[in-house]
C-alpha cells in the first residue's frame, strides 16, 4: 500500500515562506497523481495544488487562493513532492496533507474524494 509521510510544517510570519516535503511509498510514483490539501478547524478540506507526470511533460494545477504564491514539485526519482509556499498569508493557517491518486485515477484533479492516500498532515502556522 502506498503511505505518505510529510514534513516541514511549522511556523512562519507573514510573507514568509515554508517548503513542505512528501514522501511516498510505492514502485511506480511516476504514475501517481499527487496533491497538497489544506484544513483550518472549522472548515472543509480544501484543494491546494497538484501534478501529473505524463508523456508530454509535468502537469500542475493550482487553486486560485494560491496561485502565483505556492509552487508544487515531484522528483520522481526520490519518489517525492513539494510544495514551496511564498508570501504566506495569516489564512494559509491550517493542516496541510498530501494525497496520492493512484489509478484507476479519479475524475478531479481538486477533488479530495478522487485521491486513494492520505498523509497525517503537518501543521502551518503564519503569524505575526
Amino acid at each position: 500500500q502506498v503511505h505518505l509521510v510529510e514534513s516541514g510544517g511549522g511556523v512562519a510570519q507573514p510573507g514568509g515562506s515554508l517548503r513542505l516535503s512528501c514522501a511516498a511509498s510505492g514502485r511506480a510514483f511516476s504514475s501517481y497523481h499527487m496533491g497538497w490539501f489544506r484544513q483550518a478547524p472549522g472548515k472543509e478540506r480544501e484543494f491546494v495544488a497538484s501534478t501529473r507526470t505524463s508523456w508530454s511533460g509535468v502537469s500542475t494545477w493550482y487553486a486560485d487562493s494560491v496561485t502565483g504564491r505556492f509552487t508544487i514539485s515531484r522528483d520522481n526519482a526520490k519518489n517525492t513532492v513539494d510544495l514551496q509556499m511564498n508570501s504566506l498569508r495569516p489564512e494559509d493557517t491550517a493542516v496541510y496533507y498530501c494525497a496520492a491518486d493512484l489509478p484507476p485515477y479519479g475524475s478531479s484533479w481538486s477533488d479530495l474524494h478522487a485521491y486513494d492516500a492520505w498523509g497525517q498532515g503537518t501543521q502551518v502556522t503564519v503569524s505575526s
